[in-house]
């Protein structure tokens, strides 16, 4: 077997020799960032110092990244099978080339519009309850009146949400009752009626 493969080696010219060997060991590593990927390879223990504030507020999230390590290694796998392909069809070294940067970069643009579409899913988990003015609730602890304590009501605002709740009524608002959110306290506390 090794005299075959020894043969089959010597026998391919210049193009294909770089082709093969640009194509295994790329694909090789492409595996391997695939399995990493799939099976958490990732670096979940890693401790960092320092304030990271600054950086995260004017985080603008995930742009278009185009050269990335990923997409470098999807690029000289696509690159070196798609020229053995083309050297393989007979075609002159030079235009396979052509064909199999052309090849690459396609791949290296669809994994980087694959990361970006990715990224535009995130969605922000902050709740903003000014978002509940002027939307009704049902109770789901008693209101005490005239602010003496704080129920509770669940309300629809970027889901169904469980919050604190006061009142300026004169009278509790018992459990089930219908109400509707007027304002919001310290930015924690809606105010019903």
């Amino acid at each position: 077997m090794i005299l075959s493969i020894s043969e089959w080696w010597s026998l391919m010219n210049l193009a294909a020799k770089i082709f093969w060997c640009i194509a295994v060991p790329f694909s090789l590593l492409f595996v391997i960032q695939m399995l990493f990927s799939f099976f958490g390879g990732d670096i979940d223990d890693v401790s960092a110092e320092g304030d990271v504030d600054a950086a995260i507020d004017n985080d603008m999230g995930i742009d278009f990244q185009f050269i990335t390590l990923k997409n470098l290694i999807a690029f000289f796998t696509i690159f070196g099978w798609t020229g053995i392909i083309c050297v393989g069809e007979g075609l002159n070294p030079a235009i396979s080339t052509v064909i199999a940067s052309a090849a690459g970069l396609v791949m290296m643009f669809i994994m980087a519009g694959v990361v970006y579409m990715m990224g535009k899913l995130a969605e922000e988990g902050t709740l903003n309850l000014n978002n509940a003015k002027g939307k009704t609730a049902t109770v789901y602890l008693t209101i005490p009146a005239k602010r003496m304590g704080v129920g509770k009501v669940q309300i629809e605002v970027q889901g169904l949400q469980t919050l604190d709740a006061i009142t300026e009524k004169k009278e509790d608002i018992p459990t089930g009752a219908v109400v509707k959110v007027v304002d919001v306290l310290n930015n924690q506390v809606l105010i019903v009626e």
